[in-house]
């Protein structure tokens, strides 16, 4: 059977913010991309303007880990992010859509992305998109404190070895060789930092709803949200 956005063709008739929080590669992105293409509202990628400033810092030659460096470097990182299902993101005007799925930037972007400063920066993009737009937004603390008010909430999650092997194919199809215990150790590391970093730690907010998608396709876990969504703001 072939995948469709029409299982509900309901569309919100006031300005809504959908938060979808979750691990690395446990499908959140492609949910908030799906529910977004339903519900006729647009998507945006948190995740890829902390992979920005992490491909600018390796760009740079400065260590993620070198804090002072990194903040210091800031002011110089002019991001403009499209919104939609294709997201373009450009930096002091060139492309780097493609560039920041790099497997280096996925390896340094949680140091990156646990440094106030840094969340100071993404959040105020974020906060500012979502003041005029209705937005299906996901990242690691959409709900919890980028948009605390967001009209729904999702917490997703998978078994991390279901996960490994998603992320393993989502590198494959770019062209990218990596062994399945390379993607788990990196996954891993990432979970960790994003679980116990002092600024903003991933956790689930108490209003959020869990998917639990370790044994759901793309189109079951579509129609449980959708079946959230017109619960509880169209019910």
């Amino acid at each position: 059977m072939g995948f469709f956005f029409d299982l509900y063709p309901t569309m919100p008739e006031k300005k809504v913010i959908i938060a979808i929080d979750g691990y690395s590669a446990c499908g959140k992105s492609t949910l908030a991309k799906d529910l977004a293409r339903s519900l006729n509202i647009r998507y945006l990628d948190s995740g890829s303007l902390y992979r920005a400033i992490t491909l600018f810092c390796i760009q740079h030659v400065i260590h993620p880990e070198d804090i002072k460096s990194v903040v210091a470097a800031l002011p110089f990182i002019h991001l403009n992010l499209s919104l939609g299902e294709n997201i373009k993101l450009t930096m002091n005007n060139e492309d780097i859509t493609d560039e920041i799925r790099k497997t280096d930037v996925s390896r340094w972007v949680s140091e990156v992305s646990v440094i106030s400063e840094v969340r100071n920066k993404v959040n105020e993009i974020l906060r500012g998109l979502g003041k005029t737009n209705s937005l299906v937004m996901d990242g690691r603390d959409i709900g919890t404190v980028v948009f605390p008010n967001a009209d729904l909430k999702f917490f997703v999650t998978a078994d991390v070895n279901i996960r490994t092997l998603r992320r393993q194919k989502e590198l494959e199809a770019l062209g990218r060789q990596i062994t399945l215990q390379h993607v788990k150790e990196n996954l891993l590391h990432r979970d960790n930092l994003d679980s116990t970093r002092m600024d903003s730690p991933l956790s689930k907010a108490e209003d959020a709803i869990i998917i639990d998608n370790t044994n759901l396709n793309r189109e079951e876990q579509l129609e449980l949200a959708l079946d959230w969504y017109n619960s509880s703001l169209n019910g």
